[in-house]
């Protein structure tokens, strides 16, 4: 059994706007979310620079009792979720449904705030009794999607799938396919993160690939560009809601979009770096074609990984090559990072989003901050301003540490 598969909502938090509505708009008219670390004293560490999200208030979106029991990622994804199944306008009532519905919302590092915060406390105090009673479900990676299934009382799989800055893509990849093979009719997918920390920064900082621009930070994502300096940290999350195309098209729900192709791949290469033959990236972009049943040359716009960082672009560069050929040089390429900064997993759902929201408005993002392409990247990046394209479908594609490769293939509305 294959079937259809409609997107119904979506929901975005970022570091440039609250909502999937706000957030899209700063995307295509190309603001930055980037900015001095507000979140911790960053004044004495090399990177001083990340795409928070400002003027946030959780309790908006959850009682204090219910914000004291969950990490903050985990609010991300309630409030996002909120939005998204909003705007779906779902309506689950009897056990059947139910059983039928998932939750697929995951996170790459999970609740790292609250085990920093509980760390310290057990170090500073020396008493285990001081640790929360909640700390275990904040400190999970699978925690929002077990908050989320609760709320909207899921019986189908809940899952949490963890690939590096893939996870997202791999989350709503997971859920496509249990509603195409019939095991689902509905799913809510995508990922959350809240890794702005002194060692989530100091981390990537180590191994090379955080940007230390800090007297620019609006200015500091550059992906593909020649003079790149790394990439930024971000936070948020960003989820879709799922159906199957038929039962959403009955119940008079707006498609927003249809996903019709996935696929995931491995590198097996290195524990961060990507295979430079990329082969893994074009293995996932062809098979995510094949799911799709569409040709190289009917993609029309691809929201690219992106990283601005010495090794992903260069690779994504080639490996687009090899996937499209002479093609590839016809397709609108945006690396929508260099504005929401990179938010570890759950950019990879962010990107999704944005590729919904581009085949609705038929409209490309930029990518800002580039300038002077490098040499070895040589494709159009829709460089610094946003670009009106005739699109019916798009790819998104993410990539993440340990040789994750994934792709998603969506299709314009009819």
């Amino acid at each position: 059994m294959t079937r259809r598969v409609a997107i119904t909502g979506v929901g975005a938090l970022t570091s440039v706007g609250h909502t999937a509505t706000q957030a899209w708009d700063s995307i295509k008219n190309g603001i930055s979310g980037a900015g001095k670390i507000t979140r911790f004293d960053a004044s004495t560490h090399n990177v001083q620079i990340a795409c928070e999200i400002k003027d946030w208030n959780a309790g908006d979106y959850m009682s204090a009792k219910e914000l004291r029991r969950h990490d903050r990622y985990q609010h991300y994804a309630f409030a996002v979720s909120k939005e998204a199944l909003a705007q779906a306008d779902w309506n689950i009532t009897t056990e059947d449904e139910r059983s039928r519905t998932s939750v697929v919302v995951g996170s790459s590092v999970g609740g790292v705030e609250s085990h920093r915060e509980n760390m310290l406390i057990v170090h500073e105090t020396h008493d285990l009794r001081k640790i929360s009673p909640f700390g275990i479900p904040m400190f999970v990676a699978n925690g929002a999607s077990n908050m989320l299934s609760i709320h909207i009382g899921a019986h189908g799989p809940s899952q949490t799938l963890v690939s590096a800055c893939a996870t997202g893509a791999d989350c709503i990849g997971y859920a496509f396919d249990l509603i195409r093979n019939g095991r689902i009719d509905r799913a809510l997918a995508g990922c959350s993160e809240a890794p702005i920390s002194d060692l989530g920064i100091g981390g990537f900082d180590r191994i090379g690939a955080a940007s230390r621009n800090n007297d620019d930070p609006v200015g500091a994502m550059r992906p593909f560009a020649k003079d790149r300096t790394g990439l930024v940290f971000g936070e948020g999350a960003g989820v879709l809601v799922l159906e199957e195309y038929e039962s959403a098209k009955k119940r008079g729900a707006v498609i927003l979009a249809e996903l019709c192709g996935y696929a995931s791949t491995s590198d097996a290469f290195h524990l961060t770096a990507p295979d430079p033959d990329a082969l893994g990236a074009v293995q996932a972009m062809r098979l995510a074609l094949e799911s799709a049943g569409i040709n190289a040359d009917q993609i029309d716009h691809i929201n690219a990984h992106g990283t601005a960082t010495a090794l992903n672009d260069p690779m994504e560069t080639k490996a687009m090559k090899q996937v499209f050929g002479d093609h590839a040089y016809q397709i609108a390429i945006s690396a929508t990072k260099s504005m929401t900064g990179h938010g570890m997993g759950m950019t990879a759902a962010l990107e999704a989003v944005w590729c919904v929201m581009a085949l609705r408005d038929q409209i490309a993002p930029p990518t800002i901050n580039l300038h002077e392409k490098d040499s070895e990247c040589d494709l159009d990046y829709v460089p610094l301003v946003g670009r009106e394209v005739k699109m019916i479908y798009a790819m998104s594609n993410a990539f993440g540490f340990g040789g994750h490769n994934a792709s998603l293939i969506f299709k314009k509305a009819e």
